[in-house]
């Protein structure tokens, strides 16, 4: 029987999952739990349940708690009639947990070494529900991992490929949010293989999942690479990796709308097992202290490594975890994009590449729209996933990128125009010539001040361009280089162009009049 603690602890929300797909820490519930003064000195043990949604984390945990109040009896099961109770559990297909919970009641457990150390049990949002991301799901198991001790990855009839998959990519969001970490980020994983029907080739229980477990991470030379890798990747983040096989809990547990736990509707072999399993992760000489690089933690440190974590997954310094879907759609345009952009960059080079003469500005502006419209076809036309909508922004972005590139070609077809290069001598080679001229005609009218204004002029004309010749033989100080060729351009521009072609145009009207006059005369 139950002792009355328990009917007065409750499963208490300690991260919150968000409308907006972001998660909130509870301080102040976070507290409550770990900072009560029996505790918050001790050496914390944190066994954490993680895995699929609907796949009973919460019906093991309430098996955990039965064990951790009534340990000390050979009946820790409970009675057969007994509604089994504490992390809130249900039948459906339906989510029920959501973010992160913790048990109200911290259990101070003696260890056969004579110390005493807090054990704290954990649950956890079920992944891969119908409203939450991938994000969501890679936040709430990295953070359990990160912040257990023992990290139970529950799962259904077999190991899959995309279970371990789907590992290495929530344990690697984990270890990105961490600090860099001397040995490996993560303590023990526990998988835990529930309705296991195959106990002819792999007994029930922990040997026989070990064995299980060990032909499953083998690596073997004829593996391709990137399952070798994810193989790889596990054993790296894991200081212990083990895992259990769990037989089905009979068809009562799966198909009765009304069953609330009582043991009698549960078959005998499963709480058989289930009497083997929780002592295996509860019994005090199996208990495995939390530990950061080597550093025993206690309840009050894991309050703020909370603190911290959650903070990191707020921010955007992570990156966005994506489905296998869109990991592949993106890499797909990607290269589409870099595909496209590559016949845009071996076309333009053949028109106005480093070797070829300079062509008139409109001529290139008329190959650059013929090839980017040519470079769209091509990247509409290469077969993507994702879609055409998907496939919208990486146009756009395709053609940003190539009317970037396109002023980088005009530019370099401008540098091979020789007036364009002598611009700027040019200009302040006019200006000295018409300073000088101006300075001698004023100072012979008696006009000496604005014949020294000119002077002036003249002077700073000739020092700039001086210095604009010593710019473009060093090749140093390019950024007065640059300032010079843009106070020449506007001096170009505004004055000395509007001027020659004034007096040009003055020159051309007085000659056609005086063609005209002299036609009369004859």
């Amino acid at each position: 029987v139950q002792e009355v603690p328990m009917r007065e602890a409750r499963p208490v929300q300690v991260v919150r999952a968000c409308s907006d797909h972001s998660f909130e820490l509870d301080e102040e519930a976070l507290g409550r739990v770990l900072l009560d003064e029996r505790v918050r000195d001790k050496d914390v043990v944190v066994v954490s349940v993680a895995g699929a949604f609907r796949k009973g984390k919460s019906f093991l945990l309430d098996f955990m708690l039965r064990y951790m109040y009534n340990k000390n009896t050979s009946s820790w099961l409970g009675g057969n009639d007994e509604p089994l109770t504490g992390f809130t559990w249900r039948g459906g297909c339906e989510r029920e947990t959501t973010g992160i919970q913790m048990w109200s009641d911290v259990f101070l457990v003696d260890k056969p070494d004579g110390s005493q150390v807090a054990v704290l049990l954990m649950d956890t949002q079920g992944a891969f529900d119908s409203q939450s991301t991938i994000k969501d799901c890679a936040t709430v198991f990295a953070l359990s991992t990160m912040t257990s001790s023992v990290q139970v990855y529950n799962l259904t009839q077999n190991i899959q490929e995309d279970d371990l998959q789907h590992l290495q990519l929530f344990t690697e969001y984990g270890r990105l949010a961490m600090d860099q970490v001397i040995n490996k980020p993560f303590q023990s994983l526990m998988f835990l293989v529930r309705d296991w029907s195959f106990p002819y080739e792999y007994p029930y229980g922990h040997e026989g999942g070990n064995k299980f477990l060990e032909k499953r991470l083998k690596l073997s030379e004829n593996q391709h690479e990137e399952v070798q890798n994810v193989r790889k990747h596990i054993h790296s983040c894991f200081s212990k990796v083990s895992c259990f096989l769990m037989p089905h809990p009979g068809l009562k547990v799966a198909t009765n709308p009304n069953f609330d736990g009582r043991l009698k509707d549960i078959d005998s072999e499963f709480k058989q097992n289930l009497q083997n399993l929780v002592p295996l992760l509860l019994a005090s000489q199996n208990l495995a202290v939390k530990e950061i690089n080597g550093s025993r933690i206690t309840c009050r440190a894991l309050v703020q490594y909370f603190k911290t974590y959650m903070k990191i997954y707020q921010g955007e310094e992570l990156p966005h975890p994506k489905s296998m879907l869109q990991a592949t759609a993106e890499a797909n345009n990607l290269t589409a994009v870099a595909t496209a952009k590559d016949m845009y960059n071996r076309e333009m080079e053949k028109v106005c590449g480093g070797n070829q003469p300079f062509l008139a500005p409109s001529d290139l502006e008329q190959r650059h729209h013929n090839l980017l419209e040519g470079c769209i076809k091509q990247f509409r036309s290469t077969k993507k996933m994702g879609g055409e909508e998907y496939s919208r922004k990486y146009e756009e972005q395709l053609e940003c990128e190539i009317q970037e590139t396109f002023g980088n070609f005009s530019k370099h077809n401008d540098s091979k125009n020789i007036f364009k290069a002598a611009r700027t001598p040019a200009t302040f080679f006019s200006v000295v010539v018409a300073m000088y001229v101006a300075s001698g005609a004023l100072g012979f009218v008696g006009l000496s001040a604005l014949a020294s204004l000119c002077n002036l002029v003249l002077t700073m004309s000739l020092l700039l361009l001086c210095t604009w010749s010593y710019v473009r033989y060093s090749g140093e100080y390019r950024d007065v280089g640059a300032v010079i060729d843009e106070l020449a351009n506007v001096l170009w521009e505004q004055v000395i162009k509007p001027l020659s072609e004034s007096l040009l145009e003055d020159t051309m009207r007085q000659t056609v009049k005086n063609s005209i006059r002299a036609g009369l005369t004859d």
